[in-house]
């Protein structure tokens, strides 16, 4: 089962300050911890929301929007991509992550991701296990 571990943003990434040593070094040990594991598939921090857009799609338009956006709640600061036995593995393992953000505080959200065997068979899923295929991260 895959999981994504998200990283909700904060003022403080919103504001782009960057995370301090101590915090990169615990996030490091973690990573390793996670790698050592085998279980970490991907991961990444994300700039801040002013540095992103927003592409909305209503009533047959397209708008895009560009960040910031305000409401930090609901924003995302980083991630971890993790392949896990069940979703609560996948809660142990976020339990133990440093706190995210240089204040102490954070929260990480767990969202499992639908593979191909959830959907119902036929011509448009047997097409997207050709595409996944030709992924860099899938051959």
């Amino acid at each position: 089962m895959r999981f994504m571990m998200i990283v909700k943003a904060s003022k403080e990434s919103e504001a782009g300050i960057m995370p301090s040593n101590e915090l990169i070094a615990a996030m490091t040990r973690y990573n390793e911890e996670l790698m050592k594991a085998g279980v970490l598939l991907d991961l990444s921090g994300l700039q801040p929301s002013s540095k992103g857009s927003r592409v909305k799609f209503s009533g047959g338009k397209t708008t895009v929007l560009d960040g910031p956006f305000t409401e930090t709640k609901e924003l995302i600061a980083g991630y971890w991509i993790i392949q896990v036995k069940s979703k609560q593995e996948a809660i142990e393992w976020a339990k133990r992550a440093p706190a995210p953000h240089n204040n102490g505080e954070g929260e990480i959200e767990i969202r499992q991701f639908f593979e191909l065997d959830d959907f119902e068979p036929g011509p448009a899923v047997d097409r997207a296990r050709e595409l996944e295929k030709g992924l860099p991260n899938k051959q």
